[in-house]
């Protein structure tokens, strides 16, 4: 059976850096962070104290309040990525999507940890004025796959239904696993990315405690810096990012408009470390989509990196990066759009995944911001400071998470 054709007709996106795509990509391009001081919590006693968070945003804008009440701050995000990916689709929804149409397309929306303010608020209800005070609402308002849920129910889509968990590598892995269900023919659209928000003071005292983020307190915008001599650790960010997946005569018929073409996707294990990274993990993941792709390495121009900001971490993936692009390597355009999201963890492949197709329709790379004195041993290009006009037809992406899983995604663009 030879593999049907997957493209990207939709994107989503609510971010640090901006409420919708546009506003995202414009901050992106003009290196603005969207990092600060924490203020869904007093953060006064944590080691960390800042964060990328989502500012302005109202659920309003896109469900009822009563419903939205009834949903982790996740869900929320996760929604409103899903309801612009939709709306720039074109595609239909409801009562015009006709009945064999809506079981041909699913959700794949996932979160690397799900409700965790909503847990800690529901603990403290129990703990302090009983089991009694503890809502029916509770476990569907944070368990992950009610974004991908919630969406289906509101536009009416009946294919494939499911979430994926795979701590940072959570979005991706969605959006890869979408692919192949479309190529394989289980579905011809699917809803796919992932959403996070865990600024919370477990979320934040957790991976304080583990030593992870940054504690830069007194300069926030300029803590993520990935592959900087001086980084620290990662900052903590929320947000989604969502896209919508379609095969490519499917798309064509509707005269969809279309973005870019999934083209690979890989995936492996470094079964090494829970938490510490590998560098031959990563390089399989690399290989295996480009592999899958049909793409050699000398062809790829743009790498949206997983690039955090540790000391292990970047150093780790510069490596992996070495081992499968080859001489090759030093020619590559990387970028890390963290230095200024932060680290969205299960929505980091969402929201980087829609920032690597816009690179290609644009023909632009980001920068990665607050590369002040460049890691001697990460000697790669990373798009230093400023942005860059330039020619991409092949794009990679990465993202690697705990339990030593990590995922790449190949985009092609389409002329």
């Amino acid at each position: 059976m030879s593999r049907r054709r997957v493209v990207v007709t939709g994107l989503g996106c609510i971010s640090p850096v901006g409420n919708t795509v546009a506003e995202s990509w414009a901050n992106l391009l003009a290196g603005k962070p969207g990092i600060d001081l924490i203020t869904q919590f007093d953060a006064s006693a944590f080691a960390c104290k800042f964060a990328g968070e989502v500012k302005g945003f109202n659920i309003a804008d896109y469900i009822p309040e009563k419903e939205a009440r009834h949903m982790d701050r996740f869900i929320h995000l996760g929604l409103a990525a899903a309801f612009q990916a939709v709306a720039d689709s074109g595609l239909p929804t409801g009562d015009a999507l006709g009945g064999e149409l809506a079981t041909r397309i699913g959700c794949n929306i996932g979160s690397g940890i799900g409700g965790l303010p909503m847990i800690e608020e529901t603990h403290g209800e129990l703990v302090n004025r009983g089991p009694r005070r503890v809502s029916p609402f509770f476990v569907p308002a944070s368990i992950i796959n009610m974004i991908s849920g919630h969406v289906s129910i509101k536009f009416g889509f009946k294919g494939p239904n499911i979430a994926v968990v795979t701590a940072c590598t959570t979005g991706l892995h969605a959006i890869g696993l979408s692919a192949r269900m479309i190529e394989y023919g289980d579905c011809d659209v699917m809803i796919a990315g992932g959403a996070e928000s865990t600024v919370s003071p477990l979320g934040i005292g957790g991976f304080a405690a583990a030593r992870a983020l940054s504690t830069r307190n007194d300069d926030p915008k300029t803590a993520s810096r990935p592959w900087d001599k001086d980084r620290d650790g990662f900052v903590l960010g929320e947000g989604g990012g969502v896209l919508v997946l379609e095969e490519y005569e499917h798309a064509k018929a509707r005269g969809a408009k279309i973005y870019a073409e999934v083209a690979g996707f890989g995936m492996s294990a470094d079964a090494y470390h829970m938490t510490a990274p590998d560098v031959d993990g990563p390089r399989r993941s690399m290989v295996m989509a480009m592999k899958n792709a049909g793409v050699n390495a000398d062809e790829v121009d743009y790498l949206n990196a997983h690039g955090t900001s540790t000391p292990l971490g970047d150093l780790n993936e510069t490596n992996a990066i070495k081992a499968a692009f080859g001489d090759h390597a030093k020619k590559l355009v990387v970028n890390s759009t963290k230095s200024m999201t932060g680290h969205l963890l299960g929505g980091a492949g969402g929201i980087e995944s829609v920032f690597s197709v816009l690179a290609l329709h644009h023909q632009k790379s980001p920068p990665t911001i607050n590369i002040f004195n460049q890691d001697p041993e990460c000697d790669l290009d990373y798009c230093a400071n400023t942005a860059r006009d330039m020619k991409i037809d092949i794009a990679v992406k990465n993202n690697f998470g705990f339990g030593g899983t990590n995922g790449t995604l190949v985009f092609k663009r389409i002329v």
